[in-house]
Formats: structure tokens, C-alpha cells, sequence
């Protein structure tokens, strides 16, 4: 039996605006534009902590769950999914550019690639550097994706989101996520942006559905100093992956790590993926977590 969704909360009434804490310039989405009864994960953490490889085996062990998957990157990279795909996809800003953004032009298979398992992939992109707002993208890509009733019947939406950065572009995915999840490893750099990340995730949550799902450690053989954080700024570390060369060259292989030769490593590490995604899809509880301030953090990780 399906577990039950979780549903979506807005606060902002039609004709009214939401305010994203003091000072937020956000541009907010269109609230007509809801992804819908899908659960909706939106992960960050430190740009080069391991992101996309998290959220693309992660979308790998949702669909091995039976789960229809959408794994959406939002990075001008664009090479959130090509793990999955096998190559770097057009982005759906490129896309809308090639029709001067007439989207009714645009056929599905012009911005949505079957992945490996099944999983769909989109690639967001980003606008040209110093010209405009994530934020736009984003919308842009949800409401493509509506237009093609490409969200009724996925059960599962994964945004991968760019680095670290926390302006009002870059957290756009947070008004449509139920939960957000931070990437970390077991250093100072890591922990400082996810506490940076936990203040966005609290302002959001003041006016949107979105709440803290927890820590997932990467690359990390000890866990200390991430523990120390979560004690202090309540949240939990819900999964683990260690630091495995396999994990490197899966990247470098174009894979996933579902499709890597077996060992009985890489084996845990699988097992750990498939156990996160039903952790997930059974309904994880969100967590009151408060950031701490930047001083806090030099003295809590032992820094003079």
C-alpha cells in the first residue's frame, strides 16, 4: 500500500505576496504552478560535495522501489543527470531560447530524457552569469513541465540544486519541496554552508511547505564534527556514504553506482541508497533545526 502524500501548504493567498524573512528580495512562483501529489526533495549542499552523484542514485533507488522518477538539475553545469543519461543534456532555458520562447513549440523529448531505470531527467540550466535569476529558471522549468502533464503521474521529484549559494534564485526550488535535504562532509567548509542552507530553509519555511529532512554525510570516514553540529543545531544525519574510490570512477564512467561492477562495498553503499529512498517515501519527519551564527560555528568546531 502507497504511503500517504504529503500534502501542499501554501500561506499565500491569490493577490497577496509572502514575505521569505527580513530583507528577502525573492520573486516568488506562481502559486498556480504546484508540482502537484508528488513527494518533492530539493538537496543542497557545499558546490563539489557530491550533489548530483547523491541525487542521482538516489533517484536510481526510488525507481528500483517501483517509484516514477524526476530528477530536475539546477546548475548552468548541466551535468546533474548525466550519470543517468550517459551525456550532457540541452537545458530547458536553451530549449525555450531555440523557439524565442514560444514553449508550445517544444515537444517533450526536445527537454525530458529517459535516464537509466526509467528515471526522467531535466536540466534546468541557468541564465547567462550577471544577467538574470535562478529563480526564473526554475519556475520556467516547472511550469514547461505542466504544460506537457509531465508531473501527474510521477511520484517522486528530485531538485538538484547549484552549490551552496543561497540567494532568493537558487532557493526557488524550496517553495515546491517538501523536504530539503543537505549534503555534507566532515569538515569545516561542508558544515559552515549547511548552516548557511538551514537559515534558507527556515525563512522558506515560513510561508512554504517546505521543511528540514535531514544531514546525509558524504565522503566521510568519521562523522564528528557533523555530529557536534547536529547537536547543536537539531537536526539528525538520516544517511551515510563513505569515501570509496568506486564512487569517484562512477562519475568518471558516466554510471551510477547501481550500474558499477559489484563489491561488497559498493553493495553497502547501494543498500544504503535503497534504504534512504524508503526511509523518504515512507514519510521522514521534519526537523526544527536552527542555524547558528558564524561565530558559533568557529568556536563549536575548534577554530581560535
Amino acid at each position: 500500500m502507497n504511503a500517504p502524500k504529503i500534502p501542499f501548504r501554501s500561506s499565500c493567498s491569490s493577490g497577496s505576496s509572502c514575505g521569505d524573512g527580513d530583507g528577502s528580495v525573492q520573486v516568488h512562483q506562481d502559486p498556480a504552478v504546484r508540482i502537484g501529489n508528488a513527494r518533492v526533495f530539493a538537496v543542497y549542499g557545499k558546490g563539489g560535495i557530491g550533489k548530483s552523484t547523491t541525487s542521482s542514485n538516489l533517484s536510481v533507488a526510488f525507481s528500483k522501489l517501483g517509484k516514477r522518477v524526476l530528477q530536475i538539475g539546477c546548475d548552468p553545469k548541466h551535468d546533474s543527470t548525466f550519470t543517468l543519461t550517459k551525456k550532457l543534456m540541452p537545458t530547458v532555458i536553451d530549449v525555450l531560447e531555440s523557439v524565442d520562447f514560444h514553449s508550445e513549440e517544444l515537444r517533450v523529448e526536445d527537454f525530458v530524457y529517459e535516464g537509466y531505470n526509467g528515471v526522467l531527467c531535466v536540466e534546468a540550466g541557468g541564465p547567462p552569469a550577471g544577467t538574470g535569476c535562478g529563480g526564473y529558471v526554475v519556475g520556467q522549468t516547472v511550469k514547461l513541465l505542466k504544460e506537457h502533464h509531465l508531473l501527474e503521474e510521477t511520484d517522486v521529484v528530485i531538485f538538484d540544486v547549484l552549490g551552496d549559494v543561497v540567494c532568493g534564485g537558487f532557493a526557488a526550488p524550496l517553495q515546491h519541496a517538501d523536504r530539503a535535504l543537505i549534503v555534507t562532509a566532515n569538515d569545516f567548509d561542508s558544515i559552515f554552508a549547511m548552516n548557511r542552507i538551514v537559515a534558507a530553509i527556515q525563512a522558506k519555511a515560513k510561508n512554504y511547505n517546505v521543511r528540514l529532512g535531514g544531514v546525509i554525510a558524504n565522503r566521510s570516514a568519521a562523522t564528528d564534527q557533523i555530529d557536534r553540529f547536529n547537536e547543536q543545531a537539531g537536526l539528525r544525519t538520516i544517511a551515510r556514504f563513505p569515501d570509496l574510490d568506486a564512487i569517484r570512477r562512477s562519475r568518471l564512467k558516466k554510471a551510477t553506482l547501481f550500474e558499477m561492477e559489484s563489491t561488497p562495498e559498493l553493495e553497502a553503499v547501494q543498500n544504503e541508497y535503497l534504504r534512504l529512498a524508503a526511509s523518504l517515501w515512507a514519510g521522514i519527519e521534519p526537523m526544527d533545526g536552527s542555524s547558528l551564527k558564524d561565530r558559533d560555528i568557529f568556536d563549536l568546531l575548534g577554530f581560535d
